[in-house]
């Protein structure tokens, strides 16, 4: 099977590659981006030379696509799926290779913890990148799947400015600014950065409001030396996005025939919230001491919290309360004959109460070095990285809200929604669970080298990780060893083969039956490719086969009850193509993947699709103002499972379109639609019983002033 799909894809690379060939050759530009020393690699080396899978979207490719968000930004990416858990205000969700991603900003981790922070805002953002499988040598612990970083806006020393007016459907509507260059003739850059925006959503009640400042400044005072301060003030206000949807209604149909209207609000108006305030500090140190040495350091100071109260459906399906009123009649717990009225639209709802806040100091300083020793040329990389992360979450789960006690005050017809309101607070005072301090701190050191010898290039690194966990009753400490080994071979063609070896490891708190301390998850991949770049063309091509296995994971069903409980082994295999090219007045960029991702009982991953591809143009001709984009994406089936039920999610296919004109050298106007046939499907389902439907149609005209 796999050799099947590697020989189709070869095959598919080889048809991408022969129009690019015979293309002519024209003024040569960059159509991935660039790696910086703050990227994801934590180098300058580029992408046809790594060893390893990267995707790379820029400000400017992911604005003519319409993203909105973070996690639409990586929607045309090969083997990445965005919004996995359909639309959301809380988060972006961004999985890869089966697995979600944690989230980076010029390559230090910010987002630890769950719904205790502000969601980044893509106009904040240079250029998006994901850097694909294990990287614990880089990043100390983290996911097998690898992770997703994103490059902040700073000053630069040419002067320019920009007013973003945008206005949507769903009420959009924003303001942007950026304005930089250099202070006077002195060394120093400035940068400002500032965003307000009053929005609706596809779901009735749910806002999504943010008022955002982001000054930042450089002193640049030769070309080898540059200090950065960058400071990030985030306000966000909006109701939940997530509705937690019944599968009965939604997946399958209702008893009685039809389904419930996906994007019914299912939450409490008045009382649901999702408010989130953050304030970041960040520093960017670069100096070149020779031509051989250089010093690179990024330190972060990030204060968050989070506001959140939601009401949702029980996950037993619409028509819950019925089935419920008859299972307390027959336990005895409320008169037989209590009538009940209720249909199969009818839902219990639980209510949930939330106040999460998060601080973390980081600090990651590295020395580059590049020298030969004989015929072998080499790009030395050797770091030392400190985080301390404190995170606290006080919760109120008021579960069924009364329900299993016969009390259907809170009920809500999902197809006549009629809002009850919300508990008293008083019951929420009750049973606050007021959470301990959760704090992790995590000192890694690391070298990796890229040795060059002739077409050659072979990387190899490894990190120690030295990692404290601290809840205030338990304290648990870990080390660990990861490595990493690639090699490459550049042909003078520009076809590159390479071969790497990757590993990670996420710390796993507690004792086993026996009270021996949990190890940590480990995760291995290894992966074979080729890379493409043509000498006469802007493009870069890739093709990619990986298989990544995660052991020490939870005591798989096939050994109840055994002492050790760190027995588990899931798979998760899968090929990768992706390619970018300029043809003439064409940009394209065209991705393919396939998924086989397993856990430790042999289960497929829940909501990771079997498959992804998309495929995006734009014409954009010097000699006309006018431009057009568009793009298709598909995603591929999803199936979540444990053993008693079995949920599988169907694929579906989305539209984009994008249309624009410059009017003069300072106007601009786009108008961009994502799902433009305004398409209503489900990106997954989830065992427990609920489901979470897509992102319907936007629709959102952007006009720039730049002065």
């Amino acid at each position: 099977m796999v050799a099947q799909r590697v020989a189709g894809y070869a095959l598919l690379v080889s048809l991408v590659i022969s129009p690019v060939a015979l293309a002519q050759e024209i003024e040569s530009m960059t159509v991935t981006g660039q790696l910086s020393r703050f990227g994801a690699t934590k180098s300058n080396v580029p992408i046809v030379e790594t060893a390893r899978s990267i995707s790379i979207e820029t400000a400017e490719q992911f604005k003519e696509k319409g993203a909105l968000n973070l996690s639409q930004t990586t929607s045309y990416m090969s083997g990445v799926t965005a919004e996995t858990y359909g639309f959301s205000t809380r988060g972006d969700w961004i999985h890869a290779r089966g697995l979600e991603l944690p989230r980076y900003r010029d390559s230090i981790q910010e987002l630890f913890g769950s719904y205790n922070t502000t969601r980044a805002e893509v106009y904040t953002i240079e250029q998006v990148e994901v850097l694909k499988g294990p990287a614990s040598v880089l990043y100390g612990q983290g996911s097998p799947g690898g992770i997703v970083n994103y490059v902040s806006k700073t000053p630069k020393a040419d002067a320019a400015s920009e007013v973003v007016v945008e206005v949507g459907n769903n009420n959009r509507k924003q303001v942007g600014l950026d304005s930089t260059g250099r202070i006077g003739s002195s060394d120093w850059l400035y940068r400002v950065v500032a965003l307000g925006r009053d929005s609706d959503t596809q779901v009735e009640h749910v806002n999504d409001d943010v008022a955002l400042f982001m000054p930042s400044i450089s002193y640049v005072p030769n070309d080898d030396t540059s200090y950065t301060l960058l400071a990030t003030y985030q306000d966000s206000e909006a109701d939940v996005g997530a509705q937690f949807i019944p599968i009965e209604g939604t997946l399958n149909p209702l008893s009685a025939g039809g389904y419930i209207d996906q994007d019914v609000y299912a939450g409490e108006p008045e009382w649901n919230k999702f408010n989130t305030e953050s304030t970041q500090l960040t520093a960017l140190v670069e100096h070149q001491f020779n031509a051989n040495l250089g010093l690179e350091a990024t330190a972060l100071w990030r204060d968050g919290e989070a506001d959140y109260n939601q009401a949702w459906p029980l996950f037993t399906g619409a028509g819950a309360s019925r089935y419920l009123n008859q299972a307390l009649v027959d336990a005895g717990m409320i008169p037989a004959g209590t009538p009940t009225g209720y249909s199969d639209t009818v839902v219990p709802r639980s209510f949930y109460q939330g106040d999460n806040t998060f601080e973390q100091y980081a600090l990651d300083v590295r020395l580059t070095a590049e020298f030969t020793t004989g015929a072998l040329n080499h790009e030395l990389l050797f770091g030392g990285q400190y985080q301390d992360v404190e995170t606290d979450s006080d919760t109120a789960y008021y579960y069924g809200a009364g329900v299993f006690s016969g009390d259907f005050t809170y009920a809500l017809d999902l197809a006549n929604p009629v809002y009850t309101g919300a508990p008293d607070q008083s019951v929420f005072d009750a049973i606050l669970n007021d959470g301990a301090l959760q704090n992790v701190k995590d000192l890694g050191l690391y070298i990796s080298d890229q040795i060059s010898v002739g077409n050659w290039r072979l990387t190899a690194g490894l990190r120690y990780d030295d990692v404290d966990n601290n809840d205030g009753i338990t304290r648990q400490t870990d080390s660990e060893l990861s490595a990493s080994l690639g090699l490459l071979y550049r042909f003078e063609s520009g076809l590159a083969s390479y071969a790497s070896y990757s590993e990670s490891f996420e710390t796993v708190v507690g004792t086993d039956l026996s009270g021996n301390q949990l190890d940590p998850e480990e995760g291995k991949q290894y992966e074979v490719g080729l890379k493409y770049e043509p000498a006469n063309i802007p493009a870069l091509i890739t093709l990619s086969y990986f298989d990544i296995e995660i052991s020490n994971l939870p005591n798989p069903n096939s050994l109840p009850g055994n002492a050790a409980q760190q027995q588990g082994l899931s798979r998760l295999d899968g090929i990768e193509f992706e390619a970018q090219a300029m043809l003439g007045d064409y940009y394209l960029r065209m991705g393919l993947s396939t998924l086989d991702a397993r856990d430790q009982n042999n289960f497929e991953y829940a909501a990771e699709p079997d498959s992804n591809a998309s495929l995006w143009v734009t014409w954009d001709p010097a000699s006309t103002a006018f431009r057009a984009g568009g793009g298709i994406r598909h995603v591929g089936e999803s199936v979540s499972e444990d053993g008693a039920v079995r949920y599988v999610t169907s694929d579906y296919t989305l539209a984009d379109l994008m249309l624009g004109y410059q009017f003069s050298d300072n106007w601009d106007l786009a108008v961009n639609f994502r799902n433009l046939t305004d398409k209503e499907y489900l990106t997954s389902c989830l065992t427990r019983g609920d489901c979470f439907p897509g992102m319907r149609r936007t629709a959102v005209a952007t006009v720039t002033y730049d002065f």
